[in-house]
């Protein structure tokens, strides 16, 4: 069971609540949590070193002295759950709020997004609330593992380590100037226009704008993908280093042929990408990182349950869909059972898989819910289900007995 740090900010600021909560986790049939202990806004839960801490959220002040994560580990203890820690990485601000380190001491860290209008700070981009960071930066790296080396030492007791947002925002990211001249000393060559040689926008049939690849597309996604292959390699050895027993997991889109876009490749690297897909190179395998974890937590964030579903709603609607990579109609792998089974085959048994439920897509539909539960269930190593809020908010702590307690 997933808990966000700031859907459940007031929730887990008190001991007895944090108690209530976990007791009813434990009852309805799970073994773990995951507890966010970074912000999206770069902001920690703990006292850090680093990292400015958030002791408030919508108004909201925490107690100086409550120690979330101390808490939650006691409570967890009492109630038999191991914990895992959750750090979103790659992630520096809440642009809906104005908040986190890129609004603040760490401005020059931001992405640098290539837009239709041009060149533009990602703290500029107010429909995007993910105030995403440059992996690529040396020193954003450095400090993410100083935060993930300060955590674990801090609290020893942890179960594991899961890393979210380690990605780039987009495919429209990162286009600074820094990332420039470290493609160019990766591909050996040198860019005659940018950011065009990489994508550049156009007009579909209908007017509306949209960005296509460059020459040099192909090279540039197989080096986003190599540096985020290389800091997760970084980040497992952080953590081995202080106590090979912690685990070491990451959450990411299950939703493989269009997650390349985030410069993550979260597939084993037995897998030849460029057999089936015209966006791999042949050295793009070799940025896969199943084989750097103990447990891969991948979202089958679908409505659709079942792959019949989304061939019987192709049948029906027949119309042009506007999901990345869709056309006319969905693939198959635009259902749980469909991303299931495509994870399993990417994964080649690498590392255990953990399907992983987002409860509000099935608001109002507590049946489908439970359907995409056994589904998970069924088709992969385990199930995560985000988040506790969602459940508390549904009352649906009934089907979670009934689905995981047969």
């Amino acid at each position: 069971m997933w808990l966000d740090c700031q859907a459940n900010f007031e929730r887990l600021s008190y001991p007895d609540s944090v108690d209530y909560f976990l007791k009813k986790v434990k009852q309805a049939g799970f073994t773990d949590l995951v507890v966010d202990v970074k912000s999206i806004m770069g902001e920690t839960l703990f006292k850090s070193k680093y990292a400015p801490y958030m002791g408030e959220w919508k108004g909201f002040n925490r107690p100086d002295k409550y120690d979330m994560v101390n808490v939650i580990l006691k409570k967890a203890r009492k109630h038999k759950l191991g914990v895992y820690a959750s750090l979103n990485v790659f992630s520096g601000g809440h642009n809906f709020y104005d908040r986190g380190i890129i609004y603040d001491e760490h401005a020059d860290w931001q992405s640098i997004n290539y837009w239709m209008d041009g060149l533009r700070p990602i703290s500029e981009m107010k429909w995007n609330y993910n105030g995403m960071l440059n992996p690529a930066l040396a020193e954003v790296q450095e400090y993410q593992l100083n935060i993930i080396r300060e955590f674990v030492t801090m609290y020893p007791s942890i179960k594991g380590i899961i890393l979210d947002r380690m990605r780039y925002d987009g495919i429209t990211s990162d286009f600074s100037l820094q990332s420039k001249a470290m493609f160019e000393e990766y591909a050996g060559v040198k860019i005659e226009k940018f950011p065009e040689d990489i994508i550049y926008w156009a007009k579909d049939e209908n007017g509306a704008d949209i960005w296509k690849r460059g020459k040099h597309f192909n090279q540039w996604i197989e080096w986003r993908a190599t540096i985020i292959h290389d800091f997760c390699a970084d980040a497992r050895k952080t953590i081995k280093d202080i106590d090979s027993n912690i685990d070491f997991g990451i959450y990411a889109g299950a939703w493989y042929p269009v997650y390349y876009e985030l410069g993550v490749n979260w597939a084993s690297k037995k897998y030849n990408q460029s057999v089936k897909y015209d966006w791999a190179t042949k050295n793009y395998q070799n940025t896969g990182y199943a084989e750097l974890l103990d447990l891969f937590m991948g979202g089958l964030y679908f409505k659709e349950v079942t792959i019949e579903e989304v061939e019987k709603m192709n049948e029906e609607m027949m119309t042009n869909r506007t999901e990345a990579a869709m056309g006319k109609g969905r693939e198959y792998w635009y259902s749980v059972e469909g991303c299931a089974d495509m994870a399993n085959e990417l994964i080649q048994e690498a590392t255990p898989f953990y399907g992983s439920i987002y409860v509000d897509q099935y608001e109002g539909d507590k049946e489908q819910f439970a359907r995409a539960l056994k589904m998970a269930l069924d088709k992969s190593d385990g199930l995560m289900l985000f988040d506790i809020v969602h459940i508390i908010n549904s009352n649906w702590w009934d089907v979670l007995s009934e689905t995981l307690n047969p």
